[in-house]
């Protein structure tokens, strides 16, 4: 086995990919983390924005069309999840398990029934999300295997990373979404609507979901899988718990998942076991999510400590 075809330089751009559908999910799950909500349910929403955006694709070859569509199935899909826990009090771990569900039976019902197949569908008339080519790079080996042929959603996904950084931390909307999760009766008290505020974020999350889902679908591959997010739902909460619900944080830890992910495919062409290399995401989510909890609690610990002490 040569280590430098597994970790040469076309590893930066395999780790890119491989990370900007979890990388979605990880914003999905970080904005409402910040309002103190955790949203399990991203599995659910990427997987049948997922359909939504190839089956729209597929009808009308317009990617923008399925992009669209899988932005409100993902709105619709949260605000479902926001009406149940804000309006009702229901636990929202519960709705995220039962809206992952949801979107499993219902993504095999609907390949079943729109498309006329079982497992997986794909079909030349799917219209892919464009890449982005300079000829100018192909002068230069390393620049071009790096940089060249991007989906514009993995630009866009960085661009998000930004974006949210500046909005949770320089804005005042962020300044209030802050304060409601971490004092919501202070924030109250203050004349902040409160529940105003969490439907918002968790209106944004379900259109970051619809994202996830549609790049998975148009954008990564051109194709439906039954149960294709794998799980990437749950590693971009992973990611989030890893950077502590901080966007730049997080898409560290989506990258981690990318790197394992494409370091996995490399070894299973050198003969290594399927079955390992398809389990390592699984036990870095794991372990991410072991060590994310612990410095939770003793952050905890530390402040009830301190608290204590006065």
């Amino acid at each position: 086995m040569d280590l430098g075809t597994i970790f040469d330089y076309t590893l930066i751009y395999s780790t890119i990919r491989a990370s900007t559908p979890i990388l979605f999910a990880t914003l999905a799950a970080v904005i409402t983390q910040q309002g103190d909500i955790l949203n399990i349910g991203v599995e659910g929403i990427m997987l049948v924005s997922a359909f939504s955006a190839v089956l729209v694709s597929y009808l009308t070859s317009n990617w923008l069309l399925g992009i669209a569509v899988a932005m409100i199935v993902g709105v619709i899909m949260a605000m479902i999840m926001a009406v149940a826990s804000i309006k009702y009090n229901a636990d929202i771990t519960a709705i995220g398990m039962a809206i992952n569900m949801l979107a499993l039976a219902v993504t095999k019902f609907g390949i079943k029934q729109f498309l006329g197949t079982t497992g997986s569908f794909t079909d030349p008339k799917i219209a892919g999300i464009p890449r982005l080519h300079f000829g100018f790079l192909e002068k230069y080996k390393y620049l071009n295997g790096i940089f060249n042929n991007w989906s514009l959603m993995e630009v866009i996904g960085i661009l998000m990373v930004l974006a949210l950084t500046f909005v949770l931390y320089h804005t005042v909307w962020g300044l209030r979404l802050r304060s409601v999760g971490r004092l919501p009766m202070a924030a109250e008290t203050a004349g902040i609507n409160v529940k105003s505020i969490k439907y918002q974020i968790m209106a944004i999350s379900g259109l970051l979901g619809g994202l996830a889902g549609a790049h998975l679908s148009i954008g990564y591959s051109k194709m439906f899988i039954e149960n294709m997010t794998n799980g990437r739902g749950f590693m971009g909460v992973a990611a989030m718990f890893f950077g502590g619900a901080n966007p730049v944080l997080a898409w560290i830890g989506s990258l981690l998942f990318g790197l394992i992910d494409s370091i996995g495919g490399r070894l299973q062409a050198y003969g290594w076991p399927s079955q390992f290399v398809l389990m390592l995401p699984y036990i870095i989510t794991i372990l991410v999510l072991s060590v994310s909890l612990w410095r939770s609690a003793k952050r905890r610990e530390r402040m009830k400590s301190s608290l204590l002490q006065k």
